[in-house]
């Protein structure tokens, strides 16, 4: 058979990452390119517990078709959260549940963009993101992101210069896979050009809550009075990536064009991970559970940075991040990045190269990303001995 494939898709490559990641299933490939959480992080008792609770309890809520925007007492409990904790949403704003945060990007390219339409991201960006923009057929334009966050002077020239540009992509706190935190006043600047120039922003906040150091900024969405900017949330990084619960808050008229789009894709998010998630944040110590999450990052971020400092200090440079869960180095121009890669594969190290992050074609980098919520303490020991024993190979 001759298949032909939708031109949306047959010039999509595989993910770099999930490529790579194949590597890791060898278990003496040591894992820095992953994006895991630590399991360590994981509420295992609270999951068992509060499971065995539904199905003893409403079974029939947990099995049955549900609503497309999302259970109700899970959209309460979202709303009531953010507003609290973020200073999010406001009387013109909604609330619907995702099947995890990576459909937010397909729902919003889905009700903005045609084909040819343009999104602005940062770059470098998720890869994620940026396929899913990719695969409605947008043209993609980056802006460099500094270590305070996206170059806005570059931003307000691809908004003067670019045709219809529908919304701007940023993942302003410990950004993927930058690890950079975009400073308060490069936030209310993103605002002020998005509504100078008529566009939306995605602000897509997924390791918010994972700060480990500084203090927290406020979101971008806090500072929206004119109903343009949809905030992208997700359970992923603070309960469990497996449960695929993510959430948007974004002005009404919007989340109503995004149900459609939702009930074209999977009708609605599975019922069960969504009561798990609503009776969790009610029954359990979320402030704790978040607290215990950042001290197992903040231990792991400083060894690795330390780690970093004291074995490849005179042959990289980076940022140290605040929070997150990857670190973004640059290599001396005059090493090539991808052989540097292949070097720590062929030596049972797998890093990302910066190439899978890149937003225009042709875009030059000399970077790789590390993740270190994945690996134990041990592993990433053992991984920081490669990469100097690697970069003695070029020194």
């Amino acid at each position: 058979m001759n298949y032909k494939f939708s031109d949306r898709i047959s010039s999509l490559q595989p993910s770099a990452i999930r490529e790579i990641l194949k590597a890791t299933s060898d278990p003496s490939v040591i894992p820095f390119a992953a994006g895991n959480p630590d399991v360590a992080a994981f509420p295992i008792e609270d999951v068992k517990k509060i499971s065995k609770r539904i199905f003893d309890e409403m079974p029939v809520t947990a099995l049955q078709y549900g609503i497309t925007e999302g259970y109700a007492p899970l959209r309460e409990t979202v709303k009531n959260y953010v507003k609290k904790s973020k200073n999010i949403g406001r009387d013109f704003d909604s609330v619907i549940i995702t099947s995890g945060a990576t459909q937010i990007m397909d729902l919003t390219t889905k009700v903005f963009c045609n084909f040819g339409d343009t999104v602005i991201c940062e770059t470098p960006s998720f890869i994620g993101s940026l396929n899913c923009f990719r695969s409605y057929g947008c043209k993609l334009k980056g802006v460099p992101v500094e270590a305070d966050g996206m170059n806005t002077d570059i931003l307000e020239e691809k908004l003067k210069t670019s045709e219809n540009v529908r919304f701007i992509y940023t993942i302003p706190n410990f950004q993927n896979p930058s690890g950079a935190t975009m400073s308060y006043e490069k936030r209310k600047k993103l605002y002020e050009l998005a509504k100078k120039y008529n566009v939306m922003i995605l602000e897509d906040n997924p390791y918010g809550d994972l700060r480990v150091a500084g203090s927290d900024i406020p979101t971008i969405k806090s500072m929206d009075e004119d109903g343009i900017v949809i905030y992208a949330g997700s359970f992923s990084k603070v309960l469990a990536p497996g449960i695929r619960i993510g959430y948007i808050v974004a002005p009404s008229e919007v989340v109503a064009k995004m149900t459609v789009g939702k009930q074209a894709a999977d009708t609605h998010s599975t019922m069960f991970s969504q009561i798990l998630v609503d009776e969790w944040m009610k029954t359990t110590d979320f402030e704790a559970h978040i607290e215990k999450i950042r001290e197992i990052y903040r231990r792991k971020l400083n060894l690795m940075c330390s780690l970093i400092d004291e074995k490849l200090g005179d042959f990289v440079k980076y940022v140290r991040p605040e929070g997150g869960l990857f670190v973004w180095c640059e290599l001396p121009e005059k090493v090539d990045m991808l052989e540097f890669v292949k070097r720590c594969v062929d030596n049972k190290l797998a890093v990302v190269p910066g190439t899978a992050f890149t937003v225009e074609e042709g875009e030059k980098t000399n970077c790789f990303r590390m993740n270190f919520s994945t690996p134990t303490d041990e592993k990433i020991k053992e991984g920081m001995d490669i990469l100097e024993k690697v970069k003695r190979s070029y020194v």
